[in-house]
């Protein structure tokens, strides 16, 4: 609880990933991926109660030995390709019968957020008196260099539409992005607007190294390297 809000925080762990198979039970640093977003989720001090969204029953059972609580099994609707992240959090906050204040999501493909970000992010939202906060991080490579190529001969078009495009890095105002890890929002707002990203929505900025997110072979090894698990 902060500030008198209670705080439901939801894990979505789906068991079809393609990218990299068996994703959020894969060994880093000695424990499942999955178990690094649980520890982060218990160790924060304002969450009152944290669930798992999963389908698949080998993930279930990691997270509830982890001491993640996993009160229903996903429907097969929402486990598809096309199912959307925020219909997986919908059904989560509907089947919870308690009502909380605060929706908090925390995506287990982002396995370095600490409980002191996710601590962060809802202090950020009680003092900003936000509809929503979302975890960012500085952009390595800036939009206003980056192109669309359109037909014919792949005529190149600015992505970011300026009369004098920026040609010193320095000169360029510093760009984020969405980093996956947090997403702190009002169940109210959640459930009228049925997105994380409302109008109100502030950032809360993260490092490089806590934003890491996981899609690819590639990623899950370099999260090894940063981890300092060897290979």
């Amino acid at each position: 609880m902060i500030s008198g809000k209670r705080v439901l925080a939801i894990i979505p762990a789906r068991g079809g990933s393609k990218g990299v198979k068996n994703k959020n039970i894969r060994e880093v640093g000695g424990k499942p991926l999955i178990n690094w977003t649980i520890e982060a989720g218990l160790g924060s001090k304002y969450i009152d109660r944290m669930i798992l969204s999963s389908d698949d029953q080998k993930i279930i059972s990691v997270a509830e030995d982890a001491k993640c609580e996993a009160p229903f099994v996903r429907p097969e609707y929402l486990s598809t390709d096309e199912a959307k992240s925020i219909d997986v959090v919908l059904h989560a906050v509907e089947f919870v019968a308690d009502h909380f204040d605060i929706v908090v999501l925390l995506q287990p493909t982002s396995p370095l957020r600490t409980s002191s970000d996710i601590d962060g992010a809802l202090t950020k939202y009680i003092d900003t008196d936000a509809q929503a906060i979302v975890s960012v991080s500085a952009v390595e490579k800036s939009p206003y260099w980056m192109y669309q190529l359109q037909e014919p001969g792949d005529k190149i078009q600015p992505v970011v539409n300026l009369e004098e495009i920026p040609l010193r890095r320095q000169d360029a105002p510093e760009c984020f992005a969405l980093n996956g890890a947090i997403y702190v929002i009002d169940n109210n707002v959640l459930r009228n607007e049925q997105t994380f990203l409302p109008e109100d929505t502030r950032a809360y900025v993260m490092n490089q190294r806590s934003s890491i997110d996981i899609d690819t072979e590639e990623d899950l090894n370099y999260l090894k390297f940063v981890v300092g698990e060897s290979k």
